[in-house]
């Protein structure tokens, strides 16, 4: 192809666009919108792919679990006993390194702590602390700002802070050797060890502080504690090592080994029933963040990556068709000048060059578009997604993509009609019989209806997610989580805690107030234990269930109900070993009568609270144990709401008097029990602003359609007219075939949508119904908007002067 063959065929294709400028804008803008979508998405699909790939070893590191079937359901869980990490480095020679973290708000130092340096008066609240091992700094070869990486926290109390934390702390110096205090526990200083580079958005791993396992047992006896299930564990494998072999091997010498007679020792005595059909895999760090969405914590989900991309697939499918449909649509206009270039001598094949170059140029110029308005909608989408993304201007690879991109999306789009339109036949063309049957295509009419199947099922999507938030939102959960005020890092007060509590129930407008850090949301500390009948243990299997310390007026302030027995009491010295039960967990260990009972190393029972909702709506009621006493990290408020403002400039005004040098952080509960479905709500946004483009581009195809046919039939209006049609004829004339192809795509989209919102739907063992009237209402809304858009164009046609269209040609 010449230079000056390109230059005419670039010519026509912009003399085109300038001819039919709403077709244009139309295919543009369609277009534009497709690849917007699809750009926002690609950047979000780039990030999650990416995660944990920026270790040197990458490929030999793996997060081992447990993979556990329990009632018919497969459990996985990355917990394993203290003592793990060592016997799997010592006992299997294709593990060159094993390191151990452990997260958990359960003990103290993990998770969240007030923090200063040991010459400042001043504490900060800081997240992100973990216990590990100094292997980890090694494994995944930890870039160090300062210090040495081998013997950073090979010391017993020491730290390693990231680097952010120590200009924070440190500015401008070398922190190594500093001292810090936790929570003001000025008998137990920690010192630096080292600075690390900031980990990535990219890393599972999100850490500011890690404190040293070396030298530290949480417990007395912990280290050699097979019994207890604390500690996420990493290994590096040495190169070549066959992981199908060195798992099979690893499960049989680990449960037989250790695992199992770890908790026989315990009197565990379902632990061989549990375990016998259990596996140890080995998970690689790289699919951590988007493989464990079965796995309780903060991370991806390999599910959505393949529905967003498939989203956006779609998207671009129906940007592609309405460029399909509009291309044949208008194949009578063209077909005189395809039938003329053929008299002239053009062969089919230039003639399909010229309109796949017509097609290129649209793609292109939509490309430009798009990518103008991704820019745009980035900061929009960031929030949407819970994202920090950027377009890689500086990527050596972005350009070329989107150049390529542009080239195959436009030979794509256009080869159909390229091919379609250089098909015509001069003598056919000449005669005219091109035009009528340019009017009614199968195919054109196959494309709208996917388009309107793509944008119903979204909409049917978007109403099933927003149900099940709402449904979540507003369900009695069997505690009040409303005007719950929650003020943290209360441990800081030492023994004045009680006296603060104290003090806050003397605002007026203060109805009750607890100590406790056990909270029936995600964040909070929680305590698992194994739980049996005194004087059952040889008979019946133990009952999993959480352990929580409560005080006395923990069941005030939550609104739990007692359904039977009493409270705690202090004036009852024996209450400093009662417990109480929740109703299901007397279920499961089959307690008639429970009051009076005793659990095994637990306590006697002297009351049951009736069963609520302490952890995700996703999972059925566990079993719980409260104990009377003090966990002091959190303080919980319910206020009176009509007062809440002075209410909180009271509670502020009494921190002050037994904190002066640090400010009241404090949340409200139910702020955080939505927080616990961020991911619903996020995934809800995201298919509402989905949908909302998918049919803002089938919207546009539809009308340009609505345009050009009524512009093919024009004459027969304006006979209709003549002989005395209304305009409500004629709007109902024009627009019904457009309705049933609409109505078609409902009933095509109705049980695709059904399927994947019922498996959706089964991550949540409390969840809202799919009910008729959702498929209903978005039907109602499809027709609607197809009926609004065909409509305009319709009533257009119906009430024109039927002289003009007469008089043409």
């Amino acid at each position: 192809m010449t230079n000056t063959m390109i230059k005419n065929y670039l010519k026509i294709a912009i003399r085109q666009l300038r001819k039919q400028k709403m077709y244009a804008a139309i295919k543009v803008g369609g277009f534009a919108l497709g690849i917007t979508a699809c750009l926002l998405i690609g950047l979000y699909i780039m990030e999650e792919l990416n995660y944990d790939k920026s270790y040197p070893d990458t490929a030999r590191i793996y997060r081992i679990l447990s993979t556990v079937p329990i009632d018919g359901k497969v459990q996985r869980g990355p917990s394993f006993p203290a003592p793990f990490s060592a016997a799997v480095k010592s006992n299997f020679p294709e593990v060159e390194k094993s390191a151990r973290i452990m997260a958990s708000a359960l003990f103290d130092g993990a998770g969240s702590n007030e923090l200063r340096r040991a010459d400042r008066a001043e504490n900060n609240h800081e997240e992100g602390f973990a216990y590990t091992d100094q292997a980890l700094l090694d494994m995944l070869k930890l870039p160090m700002v300062y210090g040495d990486r081998s013997n950073a926290l090979a010391e017993p109390f020491t730290m390693v802070i990231t680097k952010k934390k120590a200009d924070k702390y440190f500015p401008g110096i070398n922190p190594v050797g500093k001292i810090m205090y936790l929570n003001n526990d000025t008998k137990q200083p920690y010192k630096i060890g080292g600075v690390i580079q900031d980990f990535p958005s990219t890393s599972h791993l999100q850490f500011d502080f890690f404190l040293t396992m070396t030298g530290k047992e949480l417990w007395r006896g912990e280290q050699t504690d097979w019994a207890a299930f604390n500690y996420d564990t990493y290994i590096l494998l040495k190169p070549g090592t066959n992981i199908a072999m060195f798992q099979k091997k690893l499960t049989n010498v680990t449960l037989n080994n250790y695992i199992i007679p770890g908790l026989l020792n315990v009197g565990f005595k379902a632990a061989r029933t549990l375990f016998a059909h259990a596996t140890i895999d080995l998970q690689p760090i790289s699919d951590i963040h988007l493989k464990s969405y079965d796995i309780p914590g903060s991370h991806g989900d390999i599910r959505f990556i393949w529905l967003f991309g498939a989203v956006a697939g779609f998207i671009l499918v129906i940007a592609c068709i309405n460029f399909v449909n509009l291309s044949t649509a208008k194949s009578a206009n063209r077909a005189k000048e395809v039938g003329l270039r053929k008299v002239v001598g053009s062969t089919r094949v230039s003639l399909i060059k010229q309109f796949l170059t017509e097609s290129m140029l649209f793609s292109f110029l939509s490309f430009a578009l798009g990518t103008i308005l991704a820019l745009g909608l980035l900061p929009y989408f960031n929030i949407l997604a819970g994202k920090s993304l950027t377009i890689p201007w500086g990527s050596p690879w972005l350009i070329p993509i989107i150049v390529i991109a542009a080239f195959i999306i436009g030979i794509i789009a256009g080869v159909y009609p390229a091919f379609y339109l250089s098909a015509f036949k001069p003598a056919s063309v000449l005669k005219g019989s091109i035009s009528s049957g340019s009017k009614n295509s199968v195919l054109r009419n196959g494309l709208v209806v996917f388009q309107f199947t793509t944008s119903v099922i979204l909409i049917i999507c978007t109403i099933v997610v927003y149900n099940q938030m709402q449904f979540i939102l507003n369900k009695d959960l069997g505690y009040d989580k409303n005007q719950v005020v929650v003020i943290q890092g209360a441990n800081i007060l030492g023994n004045d805690v009680k006296n603060f509590k104290n003090e806050l129930l003397k605002i007026s407008s203060v109805k009750s107030a607890s100590i406790s850090d056990y909270l029936p949301v995600e964040g909070t500390k929680r305590n698992g234990n194994t739980f049996t009948v005194e004087g059952r243990e040889k008979i019946d299997a133990g009952v999993g269930g959480q352990s929580w310390v409560v005080d006395n007026d923990y069941l005030k302030t939550m609104g739990l109900k007692l359904a039977e027995g009493r409270n705690f009491d202090p004036a009852v010295t024996t209450d400093s070993t009662a417990i109480i039960i929740n109703e299901t967990l007397a279920k499961k260990l089959n307690i008639k009568h429970p009051l009076g009972t005793k659990i095994t190393n637990t306590g006697t029972i002297i009351g049951v609270v009736k069963d609520f909702n302490f952890e995700s709506l996703r999972d059925p009621i566990g079993g719980l144990v409260l104990h009377w006493g003090i966990s002091p990290s959190i303080v919980t408020v319910k206020v009176n709401a009509a007062k809440m403002q002075s209410t909180m400039a009271s509670i502020s005004a009494t921190w002050k008097k037994f904190s002066p040098s640090e400010p009241v952080r404090y949340t409200f509960l139910d702020e955080r029990f939505i927080i616990m479905y961020a991911d619903v709500q996020r995934m809800g946004h995201i298919f509402t602003s989905f949908a909302i483009l998918a049919i803002i581009i089938a919207c546009l195809g539809l009308f340009a359609l609505a345009a050009f046919m009524a512009e093919q039939r024009s004459k027969e209006i304006g006979i209709r007219k003549v002989l005395g049609a209304s305009v409500e004829s004629i709007t109902r004339l024009l627009s019904v075939d457009f309705i049933k192809l609409v109505a078609l795509s409902i009933v095509i989209a109705s049980p695709i949508a059904w399927w994947a919102m019922n498996k959706w739907l089964q991550d949540f063992t409390y969840r809202t119904t799919i009910t008729w009237w959702i498929f209903a209402a978005a039907g109602l809304v499809a027709i609607v908007i197809a009926l609004a858009t065909v409509s305009f164009q319709s009533i257009k046609a119906a009430i024109a002067n039927p002289i003009k269209a007469l008089k043409s040609e």
